[in-house]
This record gives structure tokens, sequence and C-alpha cells, in this order.
């Protein structure tokens, strides 16, 4: 054996347990779930950890929280206000010089932050259920997974997992929801763990030249689904928890008819196949017509397990990528995720747009319709609000039919609107609000139907 050959060999190996570790890693951490506590609840290891960390900085993660918000405001204005050279020349530049918008937004969320923690201000914006909620409740979770994310998402994207996934599951997913493979890990690790990791596994595939513009947009408005402890903490607060397993799977029938429609109809169906520009187009996952699909699978991966990076390039990327998230998504969160609650809380907008909903529920025989109504619109604010607006009405068909419809819904602002707003996948506002109005109407009809059967 030449030394040719004996190198191509360990290369050989060397690449493809380079591919294998990782991707065992990535697997176990994001989209395995196994039994853990005394209870045997089944868990994937990454929302195990994320509660350790939770629990570990719970006395001081809101006071670290409200620092950050207020540093990111302060810094953020000096920095694109006086601009100064050398800070224009780093690569911190885009962490603190931005748009006049966006340095606003900034403001403002580090000013709700001290207001809220020092309980200075209004009732309404003080209120547990407005910036209190926001502060105390979402932001450290959203905190905490974005940082955990940051730090390990690398072993889901960079080690070769989506294109050997993406390849294999490719003749299933384009066909019905017109997307690459890839996007079947986005859903599973939502589904598994938590709803930030698909968008933050959409928004790097997005910018990395994996997803098209509106591959992306129809990913992250369509399998964001909501995973399966905080469905059972919803059925919990319906009291619904002794027919959890027809209420989660009447939400996956509903979600999974609403991303066969929603690609082929505005406003999803208009927006165009193309990549992100400074990158383009880095994808390809059909298999030569002389090669079997695993096969073509498994070369993709260990190609691309191959030609990461270094793991100390890695983290750095992690770091920054978690350090942008927290001085950039958090303030904005914190502004108009308030802002939205407190609409939501505090005045009678959801009750007046909710009046024509009204008669269509009473024609489909849901009883309390005037009360229902109101939960299952104001959702597009809040994925906690439909509960709590619904967790006082009697009757336990309507209970079901709000719990389930507001996880078929899946667009919230104050946590996965604000995340897509601010990233770089070009989705606006007013097509979350058509996305998140056409969701409900394809769902609500499914999830009324199924409801008149298992519900007695």
């Amino acid at each position: 054996m030449n030394s040719t050959t004996s190198t191509n060999e360990t290369l050989s190996i060397y690449s493809k347990m380079k591919f294998l570790i990782p991707t065992i890693i990535g697997a176990m951490l994001f989209l395995i779930p196994l039994p853990v506590g005394a209870d045997g609840q089944w868990l994937v290891l990454i929302a195990v950890m994320a509660d350790a960390v939770l629990a570990w900085t719970e006395p001081i993660i809101v006071e670290l929280l409200v620092a950050v918000l207020l540093f990111s405001g302060v810094a953020s204005l000096l920095a694109t206000v006086a601009k100064p050279e050398w800070l224009v020349r780093s690569k911190l530049h885009p962490l603190f010089v931005v748009h006049p918008i966006w340095l606003v937004i900034r403001l403002v969320g580090a000013a709700f932050a001290a207001m809220v923690y020092f309980q200075w201000g209004p009732a309404f914006l003080l209120s547990e259920f407005t910036g209190g909620e926001v502060l105390t409740n979402l932001l450290p979770t959203l905190a905490v997974w974005t940082f955990i994310m940051g730090m390990l998402l690398p072993l889901l994207v960079d080690y070769g997992l989506m294109e050997w996934l993406g390849t294999m599951a490719n003749k299933v997913m384009r066909p019905l929801f017109q997307l690459p493979g890839r996007a079947s890990v986005d859903s599973v690790a939502s589904w598994m763990g938590n709803n930030m990791v698909s968008i933050l596994i959409t928004i790097d595939q997005y910018e990395n030249g994996y997803y098209s513009k509106k591959e992306s947009a129809v990913i992250v408005t369509n399998f964001t689904i909501t995973s399966i402890g905080f469905a059972l903490i919803i059925a919990s607060l319906l009291q619904l928890e002794q027919m959890f397993l027809p209420f989660y799977a009447t939400v996956l029938v509903g979600v999974f008819v609403a991303a066969v429609i929603c690609p082929r109809i505005p406003p999803l169906s208009w927006m165009k196949n193309e990549y992100y520009e400074p990158v383009g187009k880095q994808i390809k996952e059909e298999a030569p017509t002389d090669t079997s699909t695993f096969s073509w699978a498994w070369t993709k991966a260990v190609a691309k397990a191959d030609g990461a990076e270094k793991p100390t390039n890695i983290v750095k990327k992690g770091v920054y990528n978690a350090v942008d998230i927290w001085l950039g998504m958090l303030p904005i969160v914190m502004a108009i995720g308030t802002l939205a609650l407190i609409i939501a809380e505090f005045t009678s907008f959801f009750q007046w747009i909710s009046y024509p909903l009204v008669p269509v529920l009473e024609w489909m025989q849901v009883p309390e319709a005037a009360q229902a109504a109101p939960a299952l619109l104001v959702g597009f604010a809040d994925m906690f609000l439909p509960a709590i607006l619904a967790s006082g009405i009697e009757s336990e068909l309507t209970r079901f039919v709000v719990g389930a419809v507001s996880l078929t819904q899946l667009i919230y602002l104050s946590e996965i609107g604000v995340m897509l707003i601010r990233s770089k996948i070009p989705v606006n506002f007013w097509q979350l609000l058509a996305l998140f109005i056409i969701r409900t109407i394809i769902t609500l009809p499914i999830v009324v139907l199924i409801a008149h059967f298992i519900v007695f």
C-alpha cells in the first residue's frame, strides 16, 4: 500500500468520524427524547440543559437581563450617533450601529425593562400579564435558549446532519410542502424541543444559502410547531390533560393540512425562490441518476463534515451570534412584546375585531362563542393568551377548540414574530398577520369537526 492510498483512507475514516460523532451528539441533544427525572417525562437533552441553566441563574437572570438591555440601548445610542472610527472598522460594528428605527426600539426596550424592574410607571406596563410577563418569564427563557443554541447549533448544521437527513427526506418534503428535505430537521427539532430552535436553524440555513427566500418563509410560518411539552402546559391550563393524546393529534392534523395549503396560496406563493444574495445557492439534495439516495446522502454529509471549520472558530461564531441576539433581539421582544400584551390585556381591540367570528362559531355549534372568539385571535400577540382567556370557559369542547387552534396558528408576535421581523428572512409584519388569519381559517373547521367527534 503506497503512502497516497494510506493517506486517502485515513482521511476518509477521519471524515466519516467527523460526521458521525457530532451528528450522533447533535441528534441526542436536539431530536431524540429520553425519559428524564423521577416522573419519567420524555424530553430532549437540550431542554433539560435549558431548564437546568434557568434554575441555576434564577436568582440573578432578571437583573442580568435588565443590565444587558440598558447596555444595549445606551451603547447603541452612542455608537449610532458618534460612529467612532475604531468601531466602524471593527467586527462589533453591526452589533451597535443600527438603523434609527431599531435604535428607538432598543431604547424603548431598555426603558420598559428598567421601569418594570424598579416598579416605576403605569400599572398597565408593570402588570404581571404585560411587562412583568415579558421580563420575568419570556426574556429569561429566550436568553437561555438562544445562548445554548448559539453554542450547540453547529452540531446540527455544520457537520453533515442537515445534508444526510435532507437528502433522505427530499422526496417527501418537496412534493408535499415544496421544501428541501433538510426542512424536516427544523420541524423535528421544534416538535421535540422548542419552536425557537426551529426559527434559529432556519435563519442560519437561509443566511448560509441552503433555503431560498420562499422556503425559509414557508418553514418559519408553517413548521415552527409548538413542542409536546408546551402543548401539555396549554392542555393543563385548559383542564384537558385527560385527553392530551387526541388533543395533540388534532393539533398535528391541523398543522399538516395548513402546511400543505399555505405554500400554494398568497402571500407565500408570491415569494421568489431566490437565495440570500451575499452567499447564493449552496444546496443540492437531489441524488445523481447513477447513485442511490442513501449513498448520495452519505457522500454529501461526509463532505460537509470534512469541510467544517475548526471547533474554535465555530465556538467564536456561536458566541458572536448569541451576543447579537442578546443585544439586538431581547430589547425588541421587551418593547414590542410588552406593547402587544398591553393591547391584548388592557384594551378591547381583540374583542372588537372578533365580533364577526361569533356567528361563525355559533354556526359551527361551538358553545360560549362570544367568549371563545377573542381567545381565537389574541394568540397573535402571545402564545399563552388564548389559554389564559379560555381557562374560564365552562364548555370542555370550546376549551378544546381554543387550545388546539391556538397551537396550530404558530405565529406569535411577542416571540416568534419579533425574531422573524429582526432576521434577514424576508417576512414583514403584514405578511405574518395575513398568515395568522389564513392559518386560523384553515385549521378552525378541522379542529371543530374533530372536537365534535371526541369531546362529549
